[in-house]
C-alpha cells in the first residue's frame, strides 16, 4: 500500500470539516482571510468536492471542481495538510478527479498554481504560455 493509499476519499459536502478547511484556505495565497460562509457556499456550488482523510478520521485533503461537467473544469482549492504533505496525496486526489464519470467529456482542466507545478505537471497539466497547441488566447477578469 502506497502512502497516499491509506487515506479514504469521500466526494460531496456533506464530509467537510469547514472549520479545518476554512483555516486552510484563510491561509492560502489565493483566498486569505476567506470565511467559512464563502467556503461553505463555494463548496455546495461546485460541481466536485473531495475530501481526504486519515485513518484516525481526520481530514488530511481537500478540492473542489468548478465545471459545466461537459467540457470544462477548473481543479480549485487543492490543500493537503503539512503533517500529510510529501505523501503523494494531492496526486492521487486530483487524480480522483480527472478520472472521474461526470467529467468523462470534459477536455479543458485548467487550474492556477505558484508553488505546486510539480504535482500537475506528472499529470498533464502545462503552463498556458508553453501550450502552442491550444490555439486560444487565456485572460482573466478580477474584481478584487
Amino acid at each position: 500500500m502506497s502512502d497516499a493509499d491509506r487515506f479514504s476519499l469521500a466526494e460531496g459536502h456533506q464530509a467537510v470539516d469547514f472549520s479545518c478547511v476554512t483555516s486552510w484556505l484563510a491561509s492560502s495565497y489565493w483566498t486569505p482571510g476567506i470565511g467559512q460562509e464563502q467556503v461553505e457556499r463555494a463548496t455546495r456550488n461546485s460541481a466536485l468536492v473531495l475530501s481526504a482523510f486519515d485513518m484516525d478520521g481526520t481530514q488530511a485533503g481537500f478540492l473542489r471542481v468548478v465545471s459545466d461537467k461537459t467540457r470544462f473544469a477548473y481543479l480549485c482549492d487543492v490543500w493537503v495538510a503539512e503533517a500529510y504533505r510529501g505523501q503523494g496525496l494531492a496526486r492521487r486526489m486530483v487524480k480522483h478527479a480527472l478520472n472521474h464519470p461526470e467529467f468523462a467529456t470534459v477536455s479543458t482542466w485548467t487550474l492556477g498554481t505558484k508553488d505546486a507545478q510539480g504535482v500537475y505537471e506528472a499529470l498533464g497539466f502545462r503552463d498556458i504560455r508553453n501550450a502552442a497547441a491550444y490555439p486560444n488566447t487565456w485572460m482573466v477578469r478580477r474584481t478584487s
